[in-house]
């Protein structure tokens, strides 16, 4: 009969001698027909356990490439670190390629590179550009799998995405902001880290829809390109409260929650309402002094399993499973704060 194992394996789940299993696959004689039965029993139960048995002494060198503000890569690699026991008896080691901004050129060097050297695969986060499309394109084409996290590339080679659904996170917020603010005037300010970022897009997209839906009465103002950093933040925020002294409230899509914050205080001004995405550890801080009204969250953990199970699938160390649902959008106020730190 037809099997991937080896005999040494065969014969080590069957409790038999190499010999004996060699004689049963082989149709020698001398092997009673209960022996037989064992060794194809064996085979059987292997096939059952096929994913454990492709596992065994895998080792799977995954690169993490990622264009955030620290506050979020050291998230992510708290994450990835807290995983990977979990992926036993696989073996999962990884690289990281992390920058908090920077032209598009010098991240399509690194996945260049990667393509190059050789990888099994590739977890990005990465602005949705034609340049960088192009990229995953060549280390699709070199045999590299490409999983996108927290914001997708849907026009790319890549062979999977993990993350929440971020329209309905957008829209979640607009939910929260309407409930919130109820009827007190104000106008609110959505803030963007860059435009180039589908997830942030399709966030803002989400809240506008609501908004405009519920809340017709109620002026958006935008922000974007503050790269979600403290320092270009503030001057983008004050600027836009200095042109508007109707703002009240904010959905910060991109980050720079600090700076934000720092600039209502200076201006001698109040925010209502804050909502603001992932609970890294400016936020937590933030959220744990009631300086923001809640955040939306996701697993990171969870995210970066099935992101290496992704990759895990495409070479064949597990068996295929339909489309990766999107990550669960967790609301987190003051009062249910995670007891351990987020992942």
């Amino acid at each position: 009969m037809g099997h991937p194992f080896p005999i040494r394996e065969i014969a080590r789940q069957a409790g038999l001698s190499e010999a004996t299993v060699d004689r049963v696959l082989n149709g020698r004689g001398g092997v009673r027909e209960s022996t037989a039965r064992e060794v194809h029993r064996a085979i059987a139960d292997l096939d059952r356990q096929r994913t454990q048995v492709r596992l065994v002494g895998r080792t799977f060198m995954v690169d993490i490439v990622a264009q955030a503000p620290e506050r979020f890569t050291t998230a992510v690699r708290a994450a990835l670190e807290a995983e990977l026991p979990a992926l036993h008896p696989a073996v999962v080691r990884s690289r990281f390629h992390f920058r908090e901004t920077g032209p598009v050129r010098e991240l399509v060097g690194t996945l260049d590179r990667i393509a190059r050297r050789g990888s099994q695969g590739v977890i990005l986060k990465a602005p949705d550009v034609p340049e960088v499309t192009a990229a995953v394109g060549r280390l699709a084409t070199a045999g590299v799998p490409v999983v996108t996290l927290v914001t997708d590339l849907p026009a790319s080679g890549r062979v999977g995405y993990v993350g929440i659904d971020n329209r309905a996170a957008g829209a979640t917020a607009a939910y929260l902001m309407g409930q919130w603010l109820g009827d007190r005037p104000g106008n609110v300010l959505t803030s963007l880290s860059s435009g180039f970022f589908r997830n942030e897009e399709e966030r803002e997209m989400g809240f506008r829809s609501v908004m405009r839906a519920r809340h017709p009465q109620r002026t958006l103002v935008e922000i974007a390109e503050g790269q979600g950093l403290d320092a270009t933040q503030y001057d983008l925020v004050r600027a836009a409260l200095e042109r508007d002294p109707e703002i009240r409230a904010v959905y910060s899509i991109g980050g720079g929650n600090n700076a934000t914050l720092r600039a209502f205080a200076d201006l001698g001004r109040d925010c209502a309402v804050f909502i603001a995405h992932d609970l890294d550890h400016d936020n937590t801080r933030l959220l744990r002094e009631h300086r923001l009204s809640a955040v939306l969250h996701h697993d990171l953990r969870h995210d970066l399993r099935e992101a290496c199970h992704e990759v895990m699938r495409f070479h064949g160390a597990l068996p295929p499973a339909g489309p990766v649902l999107p990550s669960a959008i967790q609301v987190v106020t003051p009062y249910n704060m995670p007891t351990t730190p987020a992942g």
